[in-house]
């Protein structure tokens, strides 16, 4: 089974392990979080971020980061190494979600997974009337004009 190493800016990446385990408490081995602090040298990330992937107990990885080109991601990138780790950016909850729902799948299948599941939660809501339900003349609100 694959792992998952959340590398993000603090307090992003514990925030979205905490998010998982909400969902999936039982994915609590399998997934690691790394928040990067603000005066965290990049050298002294990366050795926190290998040390992170040494204790985990898994022969497969996928690194999701938040910004491309940031420090998180520049990180990752000296830590994967394509094969057996994977790199993924922009991570969102939608995408964590998915990769720990397909965590078994193999690590090529499970970017696409990511990516997919990544996009796909990025959508606009039109806020609509709530359905089927009849509203009466004297049960407006004052709010009713905005939107």
């Amino acid at each position: 089974m694959n792992s998952i190493l959340i590398i993000a800016h603090a307090p992003l990446a514990h925030a979205l392990r905490e998010c998982a385990l909400h969902v999936f408490p039982d994915c609590a081995e399998g997934v690691v979080a790394l928040d990067v602090q603000p005066h965290t040298s990049p050298e002294e990330t990366f050795s926190m971020a290998r040390i992170a992937m040494e204790q985990m107990r898994s022969s497969h990885f996928l690194v999701l980061t938040d910004v491309f080109g940031a420090t998180p991601c520049n990180v990752a990138q000296k830590l994967v190494d394509g094969v057996k780790s994977k790199l993924s950016t922009g991570v969102n909850l939608p995408m964590l979600l998915r990769t720990v729902s397909y965590r078994h799948e193999s690590l090529e299948a499970l970017v696409s997974r990511a990516l997919i599941g990544g996009s796909q939660g990025i959508m606009q809501v039109a806020i609509t009337a709530p359905q089927n339900q009849a509203r009466k003349k004297h049960d407006q609100s004052h709010y009713d004009h905005q939107q």
